[in-house]
């Protein structure tokens, strides 16, 4: 199952933590920015895995985790698991950042008791 909202979140907070503008990206991958855009958009049913490798090569980020989001089938049939894909599209965060969301969790789940 495809999820490709999540594929564009991870990919623009990827591309924004790299510090890199569509135009950048596509003179560094030769992919248009319009295309880019509705990547990013989720307004492309199925990304090819080409385009999704160089993007995740670039910004350093999870192709396995593009792949499955996309609805492509996961090399060697390890799909990660749900928190695996939370992460990817959280992007890097600082142990500041980390510890916050933690508590803000805590206090989440503890509003529901």
């Amino acid at each position: 199952m495809n999820d490709l909202k999540a594929l564009g979140e991870m990919l623009r907070n990827a591309r924004s933590e790299a510090g890199l503008t569509l135009r950048e990206v596509e003179g560094k991958t030769k992919i248009s920015n319009a295309y880019l855009s509705q990547v990013e958009g989720a307004k492309i049913k199925q990304p090819s895995p080409a385009i999704l490798h160089k993007l995740c090569d670039l910004y350093g980020c999870s192709y396995a985790a593009a792949l499955e989001m996309a609805g492509y089938p996961i090399p060697n049939g390890k799909q990660q698991p749900v928190n695996a894909r939370f992460v990817a599209r959280l992007g890097k965060t600082t142990s500041d950042e980390q510890e916050s969301l933690l508590e803000y969790l805590q206090f989440l789940r503890s509003r529901k008791r």
